[in-house]
């Protein structure tokens, strides 16, 4: 039966959800306090990463840890007065890199990476979209044999897995791929299957002018408080109240503190990541670059190069620092030699992670109308299609397609 859905958010997440409610034959409403992609979905690395099965939380991940915050160019930051913020968080990400609980993420990831690549096929087909996206693969390179060598145990459970993918053992065999690299980086793993979108502001844009055009509609407003009642779920907003039969809540990295105004806790953290987007022909870029071991990666967006990644765990407040982008684009232009870094336009997303790595998709403990849909980390843009199924299935009260167990907000 058709019902009022409201949905929270206008990124990737939220709009492919509310493409999909609207299909379903629902009347959707999305609600944004900025606009369509005016966070994290506007700048990020316009990738498809359906290869990253692996969480963030390794075991032996908190080892690693000191060397990499105590190298100021290194993958991860913590400003020293967000610390004890983060404190609680931690200690949930060290438990996740416990080895039954590692495994457990993995199985859970590949699953919600196979249906999500499934749903994004569909996605693409059903708006027309397919001169958005590229089909171009992507390098993950090593520098020199050890870190290749480390790497192996991963691209084995990729193997396991079903991802397809060729390892690469010479600087040669790296550059009939893509020219133009460093020869220190003498070993690459390569993706065929990795896809890309020609820019993610752009790809979310059309979705929602599809949305918007086959009868959704999409409104600007700050949603403060949500609240259970007898009528459906009351929504206190900037500029007044409304009811709605259920709510979804997919605003990212803000997601958790709506969550909080139902009485649901759900630890959900920021990664903030750096991003400098150089102009056309800044390099003949013809495959999605990962420097894993450098903690960023060199993408095409439109014409021009997009240079990001980094993690600092600073939250939503303090003000961005570019430092980190000038380190990451200071280091590809070591490793691309030819890489032209004049007019850049740098950047500063917020990423909602979990510490498990795993998003959280299901029913609120303290309100079954609303749904909750966030905490992808940096794969919102890779699972966003395959999350908005899982939603469609849990407001019709149909068995999803895969399990949603590992996804639960009381997981925690």
């Amino acid at each position: 039966m058709p019902q009022k859905i409201v949905v929270v958010g206008a990124g990737v997440v939220g709009i492919s959800i509310a493409l999909e409610l609207l299909r379903q034959g629902h009347c959707v409403q999305v609600i944004d306090r900025k606009g369509v992609a005016a966070e994290a979905s506007r700048g990020n690395a316009g990738a498809f990463a359906f290869s990253d099965i692996v969480p963030l939380a390794t075991p032996g991940i908190m080892l690693k840890a000191p060397k990499w915050l105590l190298d100021p160019s290194g993958p991860l930051s913590l400003p020293p007065s967000y610390a004890h913020r983060i404190a609680p968080w931690m200690l949930r990400f060290w438990r996740a890199s416990w080895q039954d609980r590692y495994e457990h993420s993995i199985v859970a990831q590949t699953a919600l990476m196979g249906l999500s690549r499934k749903a994004l096929e569909r996605q693409i087909a059903g708006v027309d979209g397919e001169s958005l996206i590229r089909r171009e693969g992507q390098l993950q390179l090593f520098e020199g044999a050890r870190e290749y060598k480390a790497s192996l145990k991963t691209w084995n459970l990729r193997r396991t897995h079903g991802i397809e993918f060729e390892l690469l053992e010479s600087a040669r065999a790296i550059a009939e791929i893509q020219p133009g690299i460093d020869p220190r980086f003498t070993h690459a793993g390569y993706t065929p299957q990795w896809m890309n979108v020609v820019d993610p502001k752009t790809w979310v844009e059309h979705l929602a002018q599809t949305f918007v055009a086959q009868g959704g509609a999409i409104e600007k407003g700050d949603i403060r408080a949500l609240e259970n009642t007898a009528d459906g779920v009351l929504l206190t907003t900037s500029d007044g109240e409304t009811v709605a039969s259920k709510i979804v809540v997919a605003c990212g990295a803000w997601s958790h503190h709506l969550a909080r105004t139902l009485g649901d806790r759900i630890p959900l953290e920021t990664e903030r990541g750096y991003n400098t987007t150089l102009p056309d022909a800044a390099f003949d870029l013809r495959t999605h670059l990962t420097f894993g071991g450098h903690g960023f990666v060199v993408s095409r967006i439109n014409d021009g190069v997009r240079v990001g990644g980094a993690v600092e765990l600073g939250g939503l407040k303090m003000a961005p620092n570019y430092k980190r982008a000038d380190i990451l684009l200071r280091k590809a232009a070591r490793f691309l030699p030819d890489l032209k870094t004049e007019g850049g336009k740098q950047w500063m997303g917020f990423r909602p992670s979990m510490p498990d790595s795993l998003p959280v998709i299901g029913i609120s403990q303290r309100a079954g109308n609303v749904i909750y849909a966030f905490g992808h980390g940096h794969l919102g843009l890779t699972q966003a299609a395959g999350t908005a199924e899982l939603v469609g299935s849990i407001i019709n009260e149909k068995a999803p397609s895969i399990s949603i167990a590992p996804y639960a907000p009381t997981r925690f």
